[in-house]
């Protein structure tokens, strides 16, 4: 990644992105690198994505990490999102309804707070889900609660999202 002398605009990033063989997030001033994860990590954002293509209405779609999402002045990957709307397949922006990120410890402090206040920021984003990758424990913040955040913990609970239309176990995602 060569220096860059002044903050990018987000098109000025989409442009230099899309011609990288890496990916990369805008944190509204320059370019920040997307390093591999855990094998926990992995596994709970692998198993999430597997449950929810079938779990889905038909209208809607999950997508695991390549695709983007604008929030206000920054581009981000999450880890999965849930889109109800229609787009274009040509692109590599979505515009989701709900937005998944499994928290790592390198990554926790800005996925709870920063891209928390990001997500806020996204018109169609009607939820947020921090997941925890090491045991059961999720973290939801909602449009229709003001954003606070709701803790679900435990392989005996579930997480209820009907903003999507459905109720996802925890054992489903956590259970080895």
């Amino acid at each position: 990644m060569g220096a860059f002398l002044n903050p990018l605009t987000v098109d000025e990033f989409l442009a230099w992105e899309r011609a990288q063989p890496l990916k990369y997030e805008f944190d509204g001033i320059q370019p920040v690198a997307m390093t591999g994860g855990t094998r926990a990590h992995s596994r709970v954002a692998t198993r999430l994505t597997a449950w929810l293509v079938p779990a889905l209405p038909t209208h809607c779609e999950a997508f695991g990490p390549d695709l983007k999402v604008l929030t206000p002045g920054r581009v981000r990957y999450p880890d999965a999102s849930v889109v109800c709307a229609d787009g274009d397949d040509n692109s590599d922006l979505i515009t989701p309804t709900v937005v998944f990120e499994v928290l790592s410890p390198s990554t926790a402090l800005t996925d709870r707070r920063v891209k928390a206040a990001e997500y806020a920021g996204v018109p169609t984003v009607l939820a947020y889900v921090m997941l925890e990758p090491e045991h059961a424990e999720i973290t939801v913040r909602r449009r229709s609660t003001g954003w606070a955040a709701e803790m679900v913990e435990g392989l005996e609970a579930s997480l209820a999202l009907p903003e999507i239309g459905v109720t996802i176990p925890l054992a489903a995602l956590y259970r080895r």
